[in-house]
């Protein structure tokens, strides 16, 4: 094996991580992901047939990308390699594909190709990998945190199926501390434990989804803490939450989280759900987001999504814009929050929506003149061409208003404008 091979005897002499020794070694071994290994799914299905076409696995840290590269490794008859996109250069590459070349040409044998951290690679090495996928030479399979549409070749990406890895549930985790706690092979059962239900469901909670951070924590803890007079480690909450530190917030400025999370805040102002909205607004902030540009989301929605319903909605939006600008940060929080929740508790309404509507109409050329009586009678000779004439003042008659022709005659009768009754968007009065 020469992907993880000597995990046993490095593990005895407490070398590799807990989170390493104990990754799973066939898929039946494998927690969580049930939407991609359960019973008849896809990806199942073709490892345990081991007709593996090239595959991007695309998850947050912890979620078994490399497990599965290792479940792989150890059930194909394909000659298995691996590399590391941070390590690894054009030449390393090229490298990998003449000795791909060679087994298939002497041996009959594949090649498959795990490449770690897949996104790191730039395009010139992304492009060298190509020919060598589309002629079959190799089997790609590479990993990323990162959304693969904004990190990897379009063309690369097209030639590989793409499987989505979701963050462990904290029953899942919990499953597999429990595991490593009673292997004495590979995990802690050689030590005598007592660890509290409050101390795992830290471990558990703490990790969000990544695995690797709970087992290092669960390590660390063990090890750092000594037996006490009757030789057993005690594991409590203080000794947990010493030991496993708080996961930072996953969010990349560059990449798919800055989208999921802005795109989620914005639904949730629709959405009418204040307690969501202040959720994202933190995760944004804590993260570092600049504050400005969730302004100009608020100020865009205040005008979409509520609109007539309550226009105090968008003056509220760009006064937290402009007070931003004057008092900046941590403050402007405040005026940020006032405008996400004044926004998400209004009514809404999107009938100005309707501008679409017309515009795609203007595009088409549907249009007409603009009535004489309409047009501007403001300056001379105007007059004698017959503009302004017929024009009837609406403040010269009762309530304001007076029926008369706007439009253009070819669009007599078109509606554009639904009121939605929402709040004030209840149309002319």
């Amino acid at each position: 094996m020469d992907l993880f091979s000597g995990v046993g005897e490095a593990a005895r002499q407490g070398r590799i991580p807990l989170a390493t020794r104990m990754r799973p070694t066939s898929l039946n071994e494998v927690v969580g992901q049930k939407h991609l290994l359960g019973e008849g799914k896809l990806l199942r299905r073709a490892i345990e047939a081991d007709q593996l076409g090239s595959l991007i696995f695309y998850g947050a840290p912890g979620t078994g990308k490399t497990t599965l590269a290792y479940v792989i490794a150890r059930t194909t008859k394909a000659h298995f390699t691996r590399m590391n996109a941070v390590t690894s250069g054009v030449s390393d590459l090229r490298k990998v594909v003449r000795e791909a070349e060679e087994q298939l040409k002497y041996y009959q044998q594949g090649t498959i190709l795990f490449i770690d951290e897949i996104h790191r690679f730039n395009k010139a090495q992304q492009d060298a990998l190509l020919p060598a996928v589309e002629e079959g030479k190799l089997v790609l399979i590479g990993a990323t945190t990162e959304n693969p549409y904004f990190s990897v070749n379009s063309a690369l990406l097209s030639r590989s199926r793409l499987f989505r890895l979701e963050p462990l549930t904290q029953e899942d985790i919990g499953e597999l501390l429990q595991r490593a706690i009673k292997d004495s092979e590979k995990g802690l059962g050689n030590y005598r434990l007592q660890i509290s239900q409050e101390a795992l469901h830290h471990f558990a909670e703490a990790a969000r989804g990544d695995a690797r951070q709970a087992l290092n924590g669960l390590e660390l803890a063990v090890l750092s803490t000594l037996p006490n007079e009757e030789g057993v480690r005690v594991i409590d909450l203080a000794v947990a939450e010493e030991s496993i530190q708080e996961k930072a917030v996953v969010y990349d400025k560059m990449g798919d989280q800055h989208y999921d999370v802005i795109s989620a805040f914005i639904k949730s102002m629709r959405g009418s759900d204040p307690d969501a909205v202040l959720h994202y607004l933190a995760r944004m902030l804590h993260a570092g987001e600049d504050p400005r540009f969730i302004a100009r989301r608020m100020i865009i929605h205040a005008a979409e999504d509520v609109g007539l319903a309550d226009p105090m909605a968008l003056v509220v939006a760009q006064a937290a814009a402009q007070g931003l600008e004057r008092v900046g940060l941590p403050e402007g929080r405040l005026l940020l929050a006032e405008a996400a929740l004044y926004i998400a508790c209004a009514p809404k309404s999107n009938s100005l929506l309707s501008i679409d509507e017309a515009l795609a109409d203007v595009q088409k050329g549907k249009y007409g003149a603009v009535p004489l009586h309409l047009r501007d009678a403001g300056y001379p000779g105007a007059e004698k061409l017959g503009h302004g004439q017929g024009y009837r003042y609406p403040h010269d008659y009762e309530g304001h208003y007076v029926e008369q022709d706007y439009l253009p005659r070819e669009m007599k009768g078109t509606k554009y404008y639904q009121p939605s009754g929402m709040g004030k968007d209840t149309g002319v009065k």
